[in-house]
Parts: C-alpha cells; sequence; structure tokens
C-alpha cells in the first residue's frame, strides 16, 4: 500500500464519509411566532371619575322626570268626593293651579301635553261625579264620561236689553235667584249685591247696568245662581272692554271706555249686518268729532221706556229726555243695549270714510252718504221703496 492511499481518507473504505453542514444565518423575521407577549389583549382603561358621574346625574334626571310624570298623572288631589261643578267658559287648564297646591312635583307643562294629547273636545258646562283625591288623569276620564245632570240655558241676543237679560235669569228653571226678583226686576243696590266695579254714572243712572254684560247662550248646571252667572257675563264683557280700549284706533272723541261702550251699544241696535258696524261707527264719529248731534232713533226708544209702542212719533222726536240724541248733545248717559264684542271692536275701530249720514235702503242694510243732500235723496228713494211693498201686498 502506497502512502498516497493511507493518507486519503477517501479512498478508505472503512472509513464512514464525513457529512457536510451548512451554518444557517439567522433572519430578522421569524416564520414562527415565539413571543407569548404578543398574544395578550391590551389592559382596559380605567373608567374615568368624570364618566361615572355624568352617568349619575343622567340618571338621577332621569328618575326625577320618571316621578314627576307619575306625580303628575296620578298624584292625589286634595279634591273632595262628589260633583265637580263645571262653569260656561271653563277649560281643562282651568283645574291645573289646583293640582299644582295639592300634587309634590306636578308639572302643569306636562299635564298639558297630556291633556292635548289625549283630548280633542272643548270641556262642557256641566256636574261630573269625581272620586276623592282624585288625580289628573282619573279628572279628565270624569269629564270623559259626560255631564251627570241637566243644563239651564241662558241666552241673551245681541242688543237686547239689560232688563231683557234679567227677565230670562228669573224665568229660568233651575236658577237660584239671589239678586234678582221672581219678576225679573232687580233688588236695590244690585251692582253692590253683584260686588262688581262697573262704572256707572252718579246720581239717577247709578244702579243701571246697561251694557255691561256680553250677550250669548250660556250653558249652566242647575243650582246656578243669578249672582254667579251675572257676574260671569260682566267679566266677560269687562275684559272685552280692555282690551279693545288698549288697541283703540287714534283721534276717537271718547274720554273713557265706558263711552265706547255707550257707543258700541247704539251700533249694535243701528245695523243687523255685520259688514256695515265699521261705517255706522265712522258715522256717529264724525258727528261727534264735528259738534252735530247724533239723532238716532234708538236711543230715543230706550228713553221711552215701556212707553214705546212700536212707532215713533213726531212728540217722542221732540220730547227733550236723557237719551233723545235729537235733543241732547253727544252721548247718552248710559249704554242703551247689551252690545256685542264685534260691536265693541267698531266702536274703537271706525272706518276710514268721512260719511254723515245713513238710512235704511228697505231692502235690507243701508245707504251711506256724506251730504245732506244725498242723504235726503236716500230717505225719498226708501219711502217709494216702502210704499211699493205696501201696495203689493
Amino acid at each position: 500500500m502506497s502512502d498516497s492511499d493511507s493518507t486519503n481518507p477517501g479512498n478508505n473504505p472503512n472509513q464512514p464519509e464525513a457529512i457536510e453542514t451548512q451554518t444557517v444565518q439567522p433572519t430578522d423575521v421569524s416564520l414562527v411566532c415565539d413571543d407569548p407577549s404578543r398574544h395578550k389583549k391590551p389592559p382596559k382603561k380605567p373608567t374615568s371619575r368624570r364618566s361615572y358621574q355624568l352617568r349619575l346625574v343622567f340618571g338621577l334626571m332621569l328618575a326625577f322626570l320618571l316621578a314627576m310624570g307619575y306625580q303628575t298623572l296620578f298624584g292625589h288631589s286634595k279634591q273632595a268626593a262628589g260633583n265637580l261643578v263645571v262653569k260656561e267658559g271653563q277649560s281643562y287648564y282651568g283645574f291645573l293651579p289646583q293640582f299644582q297646591r295639592d300634587v309634590p312635583m306636578f308639572s302643569a307643562n306636562l299635564a298639558k301635553l297630556y291633556i292635548k294629547a289625549t283630548i280633542d273636545a272643548p270641556l262642557h258646562a256641566g256636574i261630573y261625579e269625581v272620586p276623592q283625591n282624585a288625580s289628573l288623569k282619573q279628572l279628565i276620564d270624569a269629564f270623559k264620561k259626560g255631564q251627570k245632570v241637566d243644563m239651564v240655558s241662558i241666552q241673551i241676543v245681541e242688543g237686547k236689553t239689560v232688563a231683557d237679560l234679567y227677565k230670562v235669569i228669573a224665568n229660568t228653571d233651575g236658577v237660584v235667584l239671589q239678586v234678582l226678583e221672581s219678576n225679573g226686576k232687580p233688588k236695590p243696590n244690585i251692582k253692590q249685591l253683584l260686588g262688581i266695579d262697573a262704572f256707572t254714572p252718579e246720581g239717577e243712572f247709578a244702579g243701571n247696568l246697561e251694557g255691561w254684560f256680553t250677550p250669548d247662550t250660556y250653558r249652566y248646571a242647575r243650582g246656578v245662581t243669578d249672582k254667579q252667572i251675572l257676574n260671569d257675563l260682566y267679566k266677560r264683557q269687562k275684559q272685552t272692554l280692555d282690551e279693545a280700549w288698549e288697541k283703540r284706533a287714534s283721534d276717537l272723541p271718547y274720554k273713557t271706555p265706558y263711552e265706547a261702550l255707550t257707543m258700541a251699544s247704539i251700533i249694535e241696535k243701528e245695523t243687523s249686518v255685520p259688514s256695515e258696524r265699521e261705517l255706522v261707527s265712522a258715522v256717529f264719529v264724525n258727528r261727534l268729532k264735528n259738534g252735530m248731534r247724533l239723532q238716532t232713533d234708538p236711543t230715543i226708544i230706550y228713553g221711552l221706556g215701556e212707553r214705546y209702542d212700536g212707532n215713533i212719533r213726531r212728540t217722542d222726536i221732540n220730547e227733550k229726555t236723557a237719551y233723545n240724541t235729537y235733543q241732547i248733545d253727544g252721548l247718552p248717559p248710559t249704554p242703551i243695549s247689551l252690545p256685542s264684542p264685534k260691536s265693541i271692536e267698531a266702536a274703537l275701530h271706525p272706518a276710514n270714510s268721512d260719511v254723515l249720514y245713513f238710512v235704511a235702503t228697505g231692502n235690507g242694510g243701508h245707504k251711506f252718504t256724506k251730504t245732506l243732500e244725498d242723504h235726503n235723496r236716500a230717505v225719498q228713494e226708501y219711502l217709494q221703496v216702502m210704499l211699493v211693498k205696501k201696495n203689493s201686498q
């Protein structure tokens, strides 16, 4: 065996072959994540103290609103059990102040929302049966069930007098008389008995409440007193007059609201055509400004009282009474009828016109003129129309 063979391992059949190895270089990215911290979720941030405070505040507010809503609908009042009298003109809202006094945490605003959402009809006058300590919901339910007893009706037409009103009230079955006699005559000192502050002239007209009651149709529970009825009608008329006076037109010949009420009563008697009220008012306002007498027949009739038989004679025109505006200057001492709110409005807002006269046409309505010549012509036209009608009968 040569030396070369002994030194060459590859030539030695009994020696195992050498295994060739390679060094693996580390890489920046491992295919297998061996960091257990990578699998952990980030810790939750602790809830702040301010967040808890806000939740608490909102929770308390919600609880307060719920309690308020419950008390508004179901909180018990101090209403006694029995019959509740609802007067003419009263509304559902008129009962809320009592609940505000009686029920803690009662909300008038929530009550109004409930009424608007659940009721679509006005409250009718009458007597309603309600349970003791009724809640708002129980009261509304009682109203929905309807009236317990019959009502009495008081109807007074526009242009009627206070004497007519007294008779209607006195002759209505179911009205208890306190300030009126059974024949419809007022008791002495009726203004004091009513306890109202209505203005009336001093002296012989001090007890004359003409004009101070609003004409309309009213319904009251049986057992109502004449005093209550007259007080209600007076409050309506007083409010109407006060509001109209505050918004009156400028440069009117009235010194007081009472003078405007007197003018309204004359307008009410002079025309039954609604569209003519402002023109009639303009005629009388212009005459007062020009120093002319009103010369209106209804004032003569009122001054005659029970002597009036349906006709105005020349002697009536020539008779000087406190109400005869053919004989006196300016307005009569009191109103001559019960004027409607529309006539009060017309008295304080006359038409923008310089008319000074008007006369009936004979066919409904009146003809308004600016001069005496035109007025006399309109009078002749009226007489001709009436003559034709008379001959055709």
